[in-house]
């Protein structure tokens, strides 16, 4: 018998953790989310990595904060509906001064299913650059790299505040599936 290996993740996902790994990132926070698996599941892998699991993603600006503050480099990850949570905590980011990365996953574009992921999906680049927030975007799997590479640059460098929002297409078509 004939076996097909099963496919592994997409390579843009493995340069995100590779990315992050040799950038020293020691701590990443999350809501957990499919396209951010692959990275979560070798942040849990790697001990040189803390993962947090959050209830809600506006927690994790505190935990960002939190690392900067331990001296330890940190990265948010979440899907662009957990933006909206975190509005009023970016406050801290604004007041304080700490550098800030996210990663987010987008929803309510690209082949979207569910209606109550656009609202969000619209908003997600105007709320962030609201809340003094440098937004990069990535949408074909070869800008991946370079894109959070370059923010790790301008958070980690230069002490800003950046989200990169990692495009649906990049995540590919997610069905609903009725039982």
């Amino acid at each position: 018998m004939n076996e097909t290996p099963a496919p592994g993740p997409p390579s843009w996902q493995e340069d995100v953790f590779a990315v992050l790994k040799k950038r020293g990132i020691q701590q990443i926070a999350y809501v957990p989310d499919a396209g951010h698996s692959h990275t979560l599941v070798e942040a849990q892998r790697d001990p040189t990595i803390h993962d947090v699991v959050l209830t809600t993603e506006e927690e994790g600006v505190g935990v960002v904060a939190g690392a900067w503050l331990g001296g330890q480099r940190a990265a948010l990850l979440m899907q662009s509906s957990g933006v909206g949570n975190c509005v009023n905590m970016f406050s801290l980011l604004e007041m304080c001064r700490f550098p800030f990365l996210t990663l987010v996953t987008m929803r309510g574009e690209y082949a979207e299913f569910n209606p109550w992921q656009s609202p969000m999906g619209r908003t997600t680049q105007q709320a962030l650059e609201l809340m003094g927030i440098t937004v990069l975007r990535a949408d074909e799997p070869e800008d991946v790299e370079e894109t959070v590479e370059a923010a790790l640059d301008s958070v980690f460098e230069a002490g800003d505040r950046v989200a990169v929002l990692l495009g649906q297409k990049l995540i590919g078509r997610k069905k609903w599936e009725r039982n």
